[in-house]
């Protein structure tokens, strides 16, 4: 029996086999990536015709020291993307008890299932007694959900304990990271950062994890050399040393993200909830909305587990907000 397929946003082939009467170009809003994205220097041809350098692998990683706020560049491990992390995390460790705070992001569960372990999706931090990993996203995806640090320092020394791990999927802290467990790394825990979200480049595919050294040397050796292409590097390397442009990101998507609460807020059910580069709307009239904002060229985010719940990434442009706010004040 194949596997139920796991939705995830930005598929426009779906989107047009769904609405194939739908204006096009459509605007994709089903991602949560931030849609200005950071603007790509011009890149040698020589970087295309020859294998990255092991110093400019260790240099992307350097940069993601300083830019996380890290200790120490030994504990951080680029990839390409932190999707290929997730699979992977699972496969350094015998069979375990896993627990997964959600309802969150579909892989992380998905990853540690299909590897063998035992896995619970729990609801609540106090469901986690017994499990040897725990698996949480902070800022949480859809909801936007949020773990203070003391409260995941006290779950990593409790899973110490009994030589159990803690992973923290931080893929939306860039903009809301003030609850980073990175600079106060516990031995026993992995954070997941991703770049391509922040930095409205995810075609680029890159992600890093930050963990102990055992960890780390488990996941270079599976990665194996060259793991992230030479344009990544340079790319990645600016862009997470740029601080000033982060800095005008962060402000510029925070009052984006008012901005579409403030178009949203007539159709929800209950409070917005979500991201900066993401929002979260509850309401029993999401099945029509999302219908309608489908015949319009729209595509947003849906989820499996609840017929409720729809997630609307930033629009990028004065034309894809003016469409967004017209479908939506015909629909109210």
């Amino acid at each position: 029996m194949s596997e139920a397929r796991i939705w995830h946003g930005g598929d426009l082939g779906e989107a047009r086999r769904l609405f194939p009467h739908a204006p096009e170009p459509w605007i994709d809003l089903s991602t949560g990536i931030n849609p200005i994205a950071y603007p790509v220097p011009p890149l040698p041809a020589s970087l295309f015709a020859r294998l990255p350098s092991p110093a400019d692998h260790r240099d992307l990683e350097a940069a993601a020291t300083e830019a996380y706020g890290a200790a120490d560049a030994a504990k951080v491990v680029a990839a390409p993307g932190t999707q290929v992390l997730i699979s992977l995390l699972p496969h350094l460790r015998p069979r375990s008890r896993v627990a997964v705070l959600g309802p969150t992001y579909t892989e992380h569960a998905h990853s540690w299932r299909k590897a063998g372990h035992d896995v619970s999706e729990v609801l609540s931090l106090d469901r986690f007694e017994g499990a040897d990993v725990v698996v949480v996203v902070n800022p949480n995806n859809p909801d936007g959900r949020m773990i203070d640090r003391e409260t995941l320092l006290r779950l990593a020394e409790d899973l110490r304990s009994r030589g159990g791990w803690l992973v923290v999927d931080e893929a939306f802290a860039d903009f809301d990271d003030g609850e980073s467990l990175v600079p106060v790394l516990p031995s026993n825990a992995v954070v997941l950062r991703s770049f391509g979200k922040t930095y409205g480049l995810a075609g680029l595919r890159i992600g890093f994890a930050l963990a102990p050294e055992p960890i780390a040397t488990s996941l270079r050796s599976a990665l194996g050399p060259w793991s992230v292409s030479g344009p990544a590097l340079e790319v990645g390397r600016k862009a997470l040393r740029d601080g000033e442009w982060l800095e005008a990101a962060r402000a510029a998507r925070a009052a984006d993200a008012r901005r579409l609460d403030a178009l949203l807020g007539p159709v929800a059910g209950a409070p917005l909830r979500g991201t900066i580069l993401y929002r979260l709307l509850e309401s029993p009239r999401t099945p029509e909305l999302f219908r309608v904002l489908g015949e319009h060229g729209i595509w947003v985010r849906r989820f499996q587990y609840s017929s409720d719940l729809l997630r609307f990434g930033l629009p990028g442009t004065q034309a894809e907000w003016q469409r967004l706010e017209t479908v939506l004040a015909g629909f109210f």
